[in-house]
């Protein structure tokens, strides 16, 4: 930790809008073919990446601008915009669930849940079963370097990439079926970023939801941009409404793969100055 200063927070406010950006992007180029580009929802993950990255450097005083921080503030502040952003559609939002083939609204074997309360009731089990979960990962204790501490930070990715595969199988198992395979994508790829992450921190909970946070910005880069014949699992089969957007997409491309750039590039030189 260090001191907070204005500069580090005007910092942590600007990773944490490169975080929400790059998630706006992909999140428009799946959905504004089916839906039109709105200007509002590309806004939202800016705006609450932006206060995400403020909020995580006043809380944990990273001390930036170190690459090493740099690194680790985007991961968290993708975990939290990503977490706020998720909270509120499924638990929520109130919206015409018709237009898509797997409903975004909380869901019981696909159905979703009408009821206003239940859903609050199941939004509050669910902050809670991952509140449980993410203090567990906090409370494990820190030993030499070598590999125990890569074996403990890889069970700190395990735990964050589980509660994603949980999430995800829960809202699209009944309509796709149980994929074994997409089930265990995510801990395994959080489990890879989180050994690199523990280089930066001594905190496991901070490992495990940076590698959150980067499991699912690469997660969602593979679905958007290399499996670009498979539609959208929430709008598999629907049609497809805004074609023009097939070409207006494109222009967002550019500043996805810079940031892209940036964070790789900031890691290499976290990692050389080690």
């Amino acid at each position: 930790m260090s001191d907070t200063t204005a500069d580090s927070i005007l910092i942590g406010a600007f990773v944490g809008l490169l975080s929400g950006t790059h998630a706006a992007i992909w999140g428009m180029h799946k959905d504004a073919i089916h839906e039109g580009f709105d200007a509002r929802r590309f806004a939202r993950s800016l705006i609450l990446g932006t206060l995400s990255g403020a909020a995580v450097q006043l809380i944990l005083r990273l001390p930036l601008p170190a690459p090493g921080a740099l690194v680790l503030l985007f991961g968290l502040a993708y975990a939290v915009e990503r977490g706020i952003v998720e909270l509120w559609k499924t638990f929520l939002r109130v919206e015409d669930q018709s237009k898509y083939t797997i409903p975004t609204q909380f869901s019981i074997r696909g159905v979703p849940v009408i009821s206003r309360g239940a859903r609050l009731a199941a939004g509050a089990a669910w902050v809670g079963g991952v509140a449980i979960c993410l203090l567990a990962v906090a409370t494990m204790k820190h030993g030499a370097p070598g590999v125990g501490a890569t074996i403990r930070a890889a069970l700190a990715g395990l735990v964050a990439g589980g509660i994603i595969a949980v999430g995800g199988a829960w809202r699209d198992a009944p309509v796709e079926g149980f994929d074994s395979r997409k089930f265990l994508r995510s801990p395994l790829v959080a489990m890879l970023f989180a050994v690199p992450l523990a280089w930066f921190t001594e905190s496991h909970l901070c490992v495990a939801a940076a590698a959150l946070g980067y499991e699912r910005a690469a997660a969602e880069t593979y679905k958007t941009f290399f499996l670009v014949s498979k539609t959208c699992g929430k709008f598999d089969g629907k049609p497809l409404l805004f074609p023009e957007m097939l070409r207006r997409r494109r222009y967002f491309v550019p500043a996805y793969v810079a940031i892209w750039i940036a964070v790789v590039a900031v890691g290499g030189l976290a990692i050389a100055a080690r």
